[in-house]
């Protein structure tokens, strides 16, 4: 089957562009986050393309006055991923790696909004994630990543709040090959032990850099994926070694504290300390949402809204482990020059880690 993609030189098999992959897990994303510089609001968006399962979602959340409010919508895809409009929610490429726009119009939640990112650095591309449980691959995937300012406007209930370059700042990335989505493999993996998961990822902005951090580790600590660099508008330096050290507040699994040093701590290294200021809930844009999951199949078109009081959301319950602390930033040059910044600390603690002693599925730190 043909559709607009063809047209475009993006072709990575002989297949045309619906027929992507193999892998039934295939998916292809748009994730955006947004945060004043000097304030408390804050939103993401996330927009999903499923072409095995024929589906494509879409979703947007804005925190305002200790209260989280989410959109979501999910559609048919009929094999067509240049129409990327689902219900309420729309992405549109502007200029490719520089200039991208969401648009939201949710009447019925009287939740609005148009932005405009525009890049403050070159994208990046971070390191190829591949992990299999035996035969298995669950997860293989390239992103891309970049840091930027937004302009527009977003609205709810009436309450019209401007986006100013000057004032705003945030991250996006797109990331697309395989991971778990929609309905799980009723077959059992022979290979398949109790689940963990160790994943911290950290875009920031600074006034004339951005830095970027993640990792992936077992439940020794040990590193399968990570990756760490400094990147100004002239270039990107990828450090050699990273490392992390977290404090948890007692009875959760979400960050106090974090030290990300990159580079060497033998060769005065560059440190940026992390001191978080909210928690945004990522299964507002449907990471582990029970009804609003990635890739599930809700009919030809459906839509939905929620909102949550963050005052009441227990941070000890394991569908809220996964989050994005809104942290400002201080970052220590090897010169000794001091930075504030702000960002983004992404935690999902799954499982064992022996490092900080989770040593069970789901406990709590003490």
């Amino acid at each position: 089957m043909l559709t607009k993609a063809d047209d475009y030189p993006i072709h990575q098999t002989p297949e045309p562009i619906a027929y992507s992959g193999t892998d039934r897990n295939f998916y292809d994303r748009y994730f955006f986050n947004g945060y004043q510089r000097q304030g408390d609001l804050f939103f993401a968006a996330a927009l999903g393309v499923y072409p095995h399962l024929n589906v494509m979602d879409a979703a947007f959340s804005f925190i305002l006055d200790g209260k989280q409010h989410n959109t979501f919508g999910s559609k048919t895809l009929h094999m067509e991923r240049l129409d990327t409009r689902v219900g309420n929610i729309e992405i549109e490429v502007v200029k490719p790696l520089e200039e991208l726009k969401i648009r939201v119009a949710d009447r019925m939640s009287k939740l609005s909004a148009e932005l405009t990112f525009q890049a403050r650095f070159p994208a990046i591309e971070e390191p190829r994630f591949i992990r299999r449980t035996g035969s298995m691959t669950s997860m293989d995937y390239t992103r891309l990543t970049q840091n930027g300012c937004y302009e527009g406007w977003i609205e709810l209930d009436g309450q019209r709040f401007d986006v100013a370059r000057q004032d705003w700042w945030g991250t996006r990335d797109r990331s697309w090959g395989i991971r778990s989505i929609g309905m799980s493999d009723p077959q059992p993996n022979p290979y398949a032990t109790a689940p963990q998961f160790f994943w911290l990822w950290s875009p920031l902005n600074f006034e004339d850099f951005a830095t970027f951090y993640h990792l992936n580790a077992s439940a020794t600590g040990e590193s399968w994926n990570t990756s760490g660099r400094i990147v100004t508008a002239e270039q990107s330096r990828e450090l050699v070694q990273v490392d992390s050290k977290l404090t948890f507040q007692p009875g959760t699994r979400h960050a106090a504290h974090a030290l990300i040093t990159l580079g060497s701590t033998t060769d005065n290294p560059t440190t940026i300390e992390l001191e978080p200021t909210g928690t945004f809930y990522m299964k507002g844009i449907g990471y582990g949402h029970p009804e609003w999951s990635h890739g599930h199949y809700h009919g030809e078109l459906e839509t939905g809204f929620e909102t949550y009081d963050l005052a009441t959301m227990s941070a000890a319950d394991p569908s809220h482990f996964h989050i994005q602390a809104i942290c400002n930033a201080e970052c220590r040059s090897p010169d000794g020059a001091v930075h504030q910044g702000k960002g983004i600390l992404e935690q999902l603690v799954i499982g064992p880690y022996q490092p900080y002693g989770f040593n069970e599925l789901m406990d709590l730190a003490e």
